[in-house]
């Protein structure tokens, strides 16, 4: 049985990291922009899970066919958990991704507690209203410099203490064994499969 789904993103290492884990299921994600669909959604929620669903939603009632939606982000333990889910438009829209890590290398410097998690929500809409979710966490640290010229984001200055390393100097399959999006995807290739299986049997 074959399955389409359309993911909630204009980002291409998301959707190949998402096609890479779905497709062994038998499903095809398609972006918003495949089908010819421009949704603005304001991310409202006060909850990476909130801002998830409510994409998820928005994309499955404009495509009429099932949306997956992420939500993720970088929480600092001596910022109180900030950026959060302002992460994407820390700083303002003028920054970009470089500008974002710096201003957040900037407010923590001094700060010896370097403690620092990233977050990821999944959420999923089918077109007759059943929803599924999955959340993931991976542990880390603020580096003091960025390293690394891997992934997106705040990447080059979340480092792994374990490993030595941010998650900018790890190769996408490294990173995806240990990281927050790739543990919220395996945990909701889970749940889907399960969810479709029953589908089957109806």
């Amino acid at each position: 049985m074959k399955y389409k789904f359309v993911l909630a993103t204009h980002n291409p290492g998301k959707l190949a990291e998402m096609g890479a884990i779905l497709s062994g299921l038998g499903v095809e994600v398609v972006s918003p922009a495949d089908l010819g669909i421009t949704v603005d959604v304001e991310e409202t929620g006060s909850t990476f899970a909130e801002n998830a669903m409510l994409k998820a939603k928005a994309i499955c009632a404009a495509a009429g066919m099932p949306a997956i939606a992420d939500d993720s982000g970088l929480c600092v333990d001596a910022l109180n958990g900030g950026p959060g889910v302002y992460s994407a438009r820390y700083g303002g829209d003028g920054l970009d991704d470089r500008g974002r890590y710096t201003l957040l290398l900037n407010s923590m410097r001094g700060q010896t507690t370097r403690a620092a998690h990233f977050a990821c929500a999944i959420a999923c809409a089918f077109p007759n209203g059943d929803t599924l979710t999955a959340e993931g966490r991976c542990d880390g640290a603020i580096a003091f410099a960025p390293m690394g010229t891997e992934g997106f984001g705040y990447d080059p200055v979340f480092l792994i203490p374990d490993k030595g390393k941010t998650f900018g100097q790890l190769t996408a399959e490294e990173k995806s064994a240990i990281s927050h999006r790739g543990k919220a995807l395996r945990e909701f290739a889970k749940t889907l499969e399960t969810y479709l299986n029953k589908q089957a049997s109806i």
